[in-house]
């Protein structure tokens, strides 16, 4: 089974312990210095070489996740894919390659990705602009390397309607357009 580790704040306690229970196997990275990048590198830390999904805890599953996670890491184990995504072309193309990351909710790394993205922060030219953009940095890296990424539709994980504890100006309304808790669309 690959590895699933969530990306927490501790005040979130009803959505982690919805998360305990649906997924007791979950490593846990709490945020420790109310700063969500600093949690993702520590996240990327924990994973090390090896394939992980990275996970917000702010999510709702769909009732079959961890069957229809596995079997699209099994088709894909070596592609970065996003199993979170709220675009119109969901709902007309459907899964897909793309090229423009967005959102952090919960994305699979094959071997060796969070390691990379790792360094790559260290280097990363948009450290200043984009201080809690973890997407915009993956996004970034994967142009670096030329490399496109999977957006797996239906939707496995919806975002919660809830304010965002690193800007509470955004918006709660960023759900996805695919995501059925049952998958049958």
């Amino acid at each position: 089974m690959t590895r699933i580790i969530i990306r927490a704040v501790p005040e979130r306690a009803e959505f982690i312990d919805y998360l305990k229970e649906k997924l007791p196997s979950a490593e846990w990275c709490f945020d420790q210095k109310r700063n969500a990048m600093d949690t993702f590198l520590r996240a990327l830390d924990m994973a090390g070489d090896d394939p992980v999904v990275h996970m917000e805890e702010d999510v709702i599953l769909c009732e079959s996740f961890l069957s229809d996670l596995e079997s699209a890491i099994a088709k894909r184990p070596t592609t970065l894919i996003q199993f979170f995504s709220m675009r119109s072309q969901d709902l007309t193309v459907g899964s897909r390659l793309d090229r423009n990351f967005l959102m952090g909710q919960c994305f699979y790394l094959p071997a060796s990705y969070s390691k990379q993205i790792r360094a790559y922060y260290e280097t990363w030219p948009n450290r200043r602009s984009h201080p809690t953009g973890l997407d915009t940095m993956v996004g970034d890296w994967l142009k670096s390397r030329k490399e496109a990424y999977w957006i797996k539709v239906p939707s496995l994980v919806n975002h919660r309607q809830c304010k965002s504890v690193i800007d509470p100006r955004r918006s709660s309304k960023r759900q996805s357009l695919t995501f059925r808790e049952s998958n049958a669309l």
